[in-house]
């Protein structure tokens, strides 16, 4: 392989402030809904916002939707299938846990039956948040998030890529953050398997490049969703089993946790699942890597293009050139 020099942390940082600084690229206007008839979506994580959100517009456009959540049946349950079902929607619920190999295995068993073996667009929503700073992430919370953030993933793709292999196409959806690609002080291991999700969906877009598979990295800014009441629940456990002197020792950083409410966050969720639905109209093989998604700021596309840059520069003249310009390119 090739010996390409790096650029240096100074070139990246250089070279980030300059992108950041240049003016605004000017976007095509986003197309109007292509209609999804035909397409056969499984999402992860759809008892509550983007997933939720997702399932019912992508149904709305004629895919046939397997919505997946855990601890079924539950009212999340209940009340999207009364919903799908007063439109006549061609929309499912099956149970799955992505932090439980039997359930992730039963659950995807089910689906492919529903879908008559073929899934095509798997959309890996199911994700959690913990806050707090590094030190006070005891090891229970750490696995929780991991499990449920990236294992999460991993499982799900080692159950439904072999199908899409067999079928030479498909579309994987991860669900990231701006914070897959900047750091908050305080905000836990979120950060840490944000950047995971990233460095996975990128290496698993070159891998699958040979088999038309299309890989792209979804990072949404702050919206107002379910994810702060949960996040509060979790975070609210992890302080109440936490030392006080610990949590002293990081003022201000411990005072909050629990109680974040998500407030003055307006944008609209549906922004996630309309995205969505815009890059799957797009020809395979010209989907984007990373969208990012939010109406207000957003830092990560300064990094999201020195990256790309990196990656062409370092292996575009190696034997992965073809797998990595394909990508990029």
């Amino acid at each position: 392989m090739p010996d390409h020099r790096l650029p240096s942390r100074r070139d990246l940082i250089a070279g980030a402030a300059a992108l950041t600084a240049a003016p605004a690229i000017l976007h095509a206007a986003p197309p109007a809904a292509a209609s999804l008839k035909g397409r056969t979506m499984l999402i992860t994580g759809a008892s509550s916002g983007f997933g939720r959100v997702g399932a019912l517009h992508y149904a709305r456009f004629g895919a046939k939707v397997i919505a997946t959540m855990r601890n079924v049946p539950r009212p999340e349950a209940e009340s999207l299938a009364a919903e799908a079902a007063k439109e006549k929607l061609d929309l499912h619920i099956v149970e799955i846990d992505v932090t439980n190999d039997d359930s992730v295995a039963t659950g995807t068993g089910k689906a492919l039956q529903l879908a008559g073996g073929r899934i095509d667009t798997l959309v890996n929503n199911a994700g959690i948040g913990i806050t707090g700073p590094v030190e006070v992430q005891d090891m229970e919370a750490t696995r929780l998030i991991f499990e449920t953030n990236v294992f999460g993933i991993q499982r799900m793709l080692r159950a439904l890529l072999p199908q899409m292999r067999a079928a030479k196409g498909g579309q994987i959806f991860n669900i990231s953050s701006q914070l897959g690609r900047v750091i908050v002080p305080g905000g836990g291991h979120y950060s840490a398997t944000k950047f995971a999700v990233e460095a996975l969906s990128e290496q698993l877009a070159y891998e699958l490049v040979p088999y038309g598979i299309d890989v792209t990295i979804i990072q949404p800014g702050g919206y107002p969703t379910k994810v702060w009441v949960n996040r509060n629940a979790y975070t609210g456990a992890l302080k109440g089993r936490s030392d006080a002197a610990l949590l002293a020792a990081y003022e201000p950083f411990t005072r909050g946790m629990g109680t974040e409410d998500g407030s003055g966050r307006s944008a609209d969720p549906a922004d996630v699942p309309r995205a969505i639905a815009e890059i799957m109209a797009l020809p395979a093989g010209k989907r984007p890597l990373r969208r990012a998604v939010h109406p207000g700021n957003k830092p990560q596309e300064a990094i999201n293009r020195v990256s790309a840059e990196v990656q062409l520069a370092w292996l575009g003249g190696s034997p992965l050139g073809p797998l990595v310009k394909a990508v990029h390119d």
